[in-house]
């Protein structure tokens, strides 16, 4: 079961943060090339605004590639299967890495574009069809540990990414095609390692109807004396699917028995993406300069922010199936509205003494920590749990696009929040992350070891009244 969350984490979620986190270090060598290639082929200098404009759509065309890919990924996992549809991905990251990769040597940075709208897609696929494949593999008193495994994924990824692209490795102006197209390597090494493993038991017995395969692959993953008890279980959804092929995403909007565990996937992806993570980001070089920190030294020191992120994803793995998801989610939100408080303060009286700049970077890393324990891993877990098979891919189809479109609006009007607001912009995502904590403890059941049938038997009082 380990050895299968690395096998899918590694293509899958690794992917969305190692891409996220690589095309910060090669911007200026990115403008450059803009430059020189816009000289050469127009005889002409390139306009600043249409220079902004070009790395804009560079970096922001991930987003829709992204967004693509969460509105095909669901049906990839239903079509596919989910480890066929993880295996099918890695071509377009391939695919992606070589245009990336011969951009620069061509002189045509459309090709640069083309290749971060793929591996946004890549991406898009990889955030949907994981979480859906580990969901899916994982006994319930080991759901919630392993599910965090795309987290871990996810915030190893970013870390991988800050790491590789330092100045001394491949974020130097010599090597950054290189490490455009470096998100090859864990392309090949999903399609190495998981052919290795079996396809998700639920997806062959509830979606196929083959028994034997299930049966084969539970043994696979719990041992020939354990996997009764999990095959009974995926018995027992079958059986309360009764052959209900899989749910398109619209179908779940008219779905009355979804329809509070719709709203919650919904909230909790859009207070995950609205949260301020990316505004505490945004500050961090700010406030590590006000602290005296030089700014050769600034990518070192951003390395604790991604490595902050890492540690807090493996905690709330060996924590959530002790404490629970409520638990760990609600907390997590109500310290990230702490953090925003002290920031408020710390960052309006930044010049007033010496020691206020290393407050505001204190409360950097713990915010960073309590998105970790909370929001940023369990959002995922959660969406898997809320729904049964049938209604599982469309679910994380439609969270994906909520992701997605949260992501990319939150980065078209953070810098015109940041610069009407100032820090007072914190203040913002205090009243959302509160807002957030208190929809959860009204709403949202303990999912720890629960079935998916006795998660759904919690939401029937919610979604038909109290009388069902």
């Amino acid at each position: 079961l380990f050895l299968a969350v690395c096998a899918v984490g590694i293509g899958g979620t690794f992917q969305y943060g190692y891409n996220v986190s690589i095309i910060n270090a090669p911007t200026q060598h990115v403008h450059r090339f803009l430059n020189e290639t816009w000289t050469t082929r127009y005889h002409k200098e390139l306009n600043p605004d249409l220079l902004t404009l070009l790395w804009s759509v560079i970096a922001s065309i991930f987003s829709l590639g992204g967004l693509c890919g969460a509105l095909i990924g669901g049906s990839m996992a239903i079509r596919l299967g989910r480890k066929g549809a993880l295996l099918m991905n890695n071509v377009i990251a391939i695919l992606a890495s070589i245009l990336m990769g011969i951009s620069f040597p061509t002189g045509l940075f459309e090709l640069l574009i083309v290749g971060r709208f793929l591996i946004g897609i890549n991406s898009g696929i990889g955030l949907c069809v994981q979480p859906l494949y580990i969901g899916e593999v994982a006994p319930k008193h080991l759901r919630g540990g392993m599910a965090m495994g795309s987290s871990i994924f996810l915030t190893g990824g970013i870390l991988t990414g800050q790491i590789i692209g330092l100045r001394e490795l491949l974020g130097g102006e010599t090597y950054w095609p290189l490490l455009l197209s470096s998100s090859c390597f864990p392309a090949f090494a999903q399609l190495f390692f998981l052919p290795w493993f079996p396809e998700s038991p639920r997806y062959l017995l509830i979606d196929r109807g083959d028994e034997l395969s299930c049966a084969k692959a539970l043994k696979r993953f719990h041992g020939s004396s354990d996997y009764r008890r999990e095959m009974e279980d995926i018995q027992r959804e079958c059986f309360a699917v009764d052959g209900e092929k899989p749910k398109k995403p619209w179908q779940l909007f008219t779905d009355r028995g979804v329809r509070w565990q719709l709203i919650t996937v919904i909230v909790m992806t859009m207070g995950q993406q609205l949260s301020g993570i990316n505004a505490i980001y945004f500050y961090a070089t700010y406030i590590f300069k006000q602290a005296g920190i030089s700014a050769e030294k600034i990518p070192y020191v951003t390395l604790g922010t991604g490595a902050c992120e890492c540690l807090t994803a493996l905690t709330c793995g060996l924590l959530i199936d002790y404490v629970g998801r409520r638990y760990l989610i609600i907390g997590g939100y109500l310290l990230m509205s702490l953090w925003s408080t002290v920031l408020t303060f710390s960052l309006t009286y930044q010049d007033l003494y010496w020691w206020v700049p290393y407050v505001s970077m204190a409360s950097i890393f713990a915010f960073i920590l309590s998105f970790g324990l909370g929001p940023g891993g369990i959002t995922n877990t959660l969406t898997a749990e809320l729904f049964i098979q049938s209604s599982r891919p469309a679910a994380y189809m439609i969270a994906g696009t909520i992701s997605w479109i949260s992501f990319f609006t939150i980065g078209m009007l953070f810098p015109f929040i940041v610069n009407g607001l100032k820090q007072y912009c914190f203040l913002v995502f205090l009243l959302e992350c509160s807002l957030v904590a208190a929809f959860i403890f009204l709403v949202i059941p303990e999912t720890k070891n629960k079935s998916f049938l006795e998660i759904k038997k919690e939401f029937h009082k919610l979604n038909f009244g109290r009388n069902a």
